[in-house]
């Protein structure tokens, strides 16, 4: 522990907006306030965007069919998204945390990591700092966040989901490492459903279990991901908060519980996906002229399919029609798909007043 307390410890904060998107609409109309709500469309190929937590309590939440979202909840109100919207509300949030710091990382359009460190109010507590940029989110724009704070990303990130909704917490160096180790392995942040599975089998359930494996085993089973997963799982993050990166390329993929075979329930399952890299984009500003879907067979076979345009594409529905459009030459499979995924590459900066009109097409 010697080593990371020589330098100043870090002040990082992870802003999550309180069921951003449902929120904005049950803000904007009031007769929808109370009630279970879906951000999504009710069609048979319909995937929940956002869910109010009126709708969380009878278990419907982001990325399920909407078919299943209204069998689990009869009275469920659906909303087609309003995307211009959301980003509008998220450029507001996005001001007032400048006000405090220049070091901003956007996640996408409802959450951000800050680095308080060294702030422009010259406040020496994060945790005030955060209780001040929840309440001013809340004057600007009526809306709920939690935050989560502590001396590294990681913490930060998971300390954000331990007090929602519109709550905060705070890991500190003395108890990070501890928190640490009773964490069951997949609710850690950056370990996905596949790599959860995988850690299982090694016999990996918590983060105590991670902490007693050898940074060799880590690598060899996880490759470049090995490192960081031997760090966090001593409560060391030395990811820097970056702002204004324009990565390489930005992806999600999901395992599925159940192997695909049809395209309908495939093309479902990339839309949260699809929604997820677009919300990236947008937070930062960035264009993308490659996609790449990627899909991953029971076998464990995996093939990539990609298209690059001329010009970055310039609204969510553009990219839902490319992804459709590489998809569809794989049915029907020849093996059930256990994995699917999306990447955007050939990333670049939009230029002030480039910015295209939302539109989505479910």
């Amino acid at each position: 522990m010697n080593d990371m307390s020589s330098p100043p410890v870090r002040k990082i904060i992870h802003v999550d907006m309180d069921a951003f998107y449902a929120s904005v609409e049950q803000r904007d109309n009031p007769d929808l306030r109370g009630k279970p709500l879906a951000v999504g469309y009710a069609a048979a190929r319909g995937v929940v965007a956002a869910a109010s937590y009126e709708a969380r309590a009878f278990g419907v939440h982001s990325a399920m069919p909407s078919v299943t979202a209204k069998r689990k909840c009869s009275e469920l109100i659906f909303v087609p998204p309003r995307f211009d919207v959301y980003k509008a509300v998220s450029q507001q949030i996005r001001e007032i945390f400048a006000e405090y710091t220049p070091l901003i990382e956007p996640l996408s359009l409802d959450e951000a990591y800050l680095d308080v460190t060294e702030n422009l109010k010259g406040m020496e507590i994060a945790t005030e700092i955060a209780l001040e940029i929840r309440a001013k989110i809340k004057q600007v724009t009526g809306l709920n966040a939690s935050a989560g704070i502590s001396y590294n990303k990681f913490l930060a990130k998971m300390a954000s989901d331990l007090n929602k909704p519109n709550g905060q917490a705070v890991i500190t160096p003395k108890n990070g490492p501890a928190f640490v180790e009773g964490l069951p392995i997949k609710k850690f942040h950056g370990v996905g459903p596949a790599t959860a599975e995988k850690m299982h089998r090694l016999g990996i359930e918590t983060g105590g279990d991670l902490k007693r494996q050898t940074l060799e085993l880590l690598v060899e089973h996880f490759g470049k991901s090995g490192p960081y997963f031997h760090g966090i799982a001593r409560g060391i993050d030395e990811r820097q908060v970056k702002p204004n990166r324009v990565r390489k390329s930005v992806g999600a993929e999901d395992t599925f519980s159940q192997d695909l075979h049809a395209y309908d329930q495939a093309r479902q399952g990339l839309q949260p996906l699809i929604e997820k890299v677009w919300g990236y984009c947008e937070a930062n500003g960035i264009g993308a002229k490659t996609v790449t879907l990627k899909v991953k067979y029971a076998d464990f076979n995996q093939i990539t399919r990609s298209k690059t345009v001329p010009t970055p594409l310039a609204a969510i529905a553009d990219l839902e029609e490319i992804v459709d459009l590489l998809l569809a030459p794989n049915f029907p499979p020849r093996k059930g798909i256990r994995l699917l995924g999306v990447s955007l590459s050939s990333l670049e900066r939009r230029s002030a007043g480039a910015e295209p009109q939302l539109r989505l097409a479910l």
